[in-house]
């Protein structure tokens, strides 16, 4: 009896661990994508993308009227920001034992973005929304999401700069068949291209949101094309065997 159990409990791991590598896989792309798609419906209004009709001028509180709907894409964001550490935790465990260096550093540099992202827009729905809706608005305008200069931009793009650090060393574990040197590729680019949109935008002397901007959708379209990838390199370990091939 304890022979069988011994030889069945693995078995029933591995059927579980490949189901969750293969939905946190799906629902990392499907979040990613209704993130952008809520940001783009978002009208912005505040900088350098922002027409001058809809621009909210300093203290930038004066925004009950936009309550809920501008806070809307946050939603995703949240939901974003915890599938995303599910995600790096599946790729560590399939990592081979020689690249699991390179995920647990992706991992950190997930749990750092997750944290920032999760403080930030928490602060948005318990803190600002709040005070905005009952006139408490002293001192808040370094914590709304309009001001092109206070805590939520600068904060927002830290954590984003993250998860890109993290592309860059998830993009290390992946070395087989066409499709993960191709989940490599696109994961690099997503460092790479944001690296460089960074540098550019500060040399012009754009202001932070549109490096805010740029960077959310790079990194949101990263997500949707490596989640569909990694659902079928997922997909394809589990029915090939690979989890006991892979394990620690």
């Amino acid at each position: 009896m304890n022979q069988t159990s011994s030889t069945a409990s693995p078995l029933k791991v591995s059927a579980v661990v490949s189901a969750l590598r293969f939905w946190s896989a799906i629902l990392t792309a499907v979040f990613a994508a209704a993130f952008i798609l809520a940001g783009i419906l978002t009208p912005p209004r505040s900088g350098s993308f922002a027409p001058v009709a809809n621009i909210i001028p300093y203290p930038y509180t004066d925004v009950a009227a936009f309550i809920p709907n501008d806070y809307l894409w946050l939603y995703p964001g949240i939901l974003l920001a915890l599938i995303f550490i599910v995600l790096v935790v599946c790729i560590h465990s399939y990592a081979s034992s020689d690249r699991k260096i390179f995920s647990h550093i992706a991992l950190s540099f997930a749990v750092i973005y997750a944290t920032i992202i999760l403080i930030d827009y928490f602060i948005q729905f318990t803190i600002v929304i709040p005070s905005i809706l009952t006139g408490e608005t002293a001192g808040l305008s370094l914590f709304t999401q309009y001001n092109p200069h206070g805590f939520f931009i600068a904060l927002e793009t830290l954590g984003y700069s993250m998860m890109s650090g993290a592309f860059l060393f998830i993009a290390a574990v992946f070395a087989g068949g066409k499709l993960e040197r191709a989940l490599r590729w696109i994961l690099i680019a997503g460092f790479v291209v944001a690296v460089l949109f960074f540098t550019a935008l500060s040399l012009l002397n754009y202001d932070l949101i549109a490096f805010e901007v740029t960077i959310l959708t790079i990194n949101s379209i990263v997500l949707i094309v490596s989640g569909v990838l990694l659902s079928i390199v997922f997909r394809r370990a589990a029915r090939g065997g690979s989890v006991s091939a892979r394990a620690v």
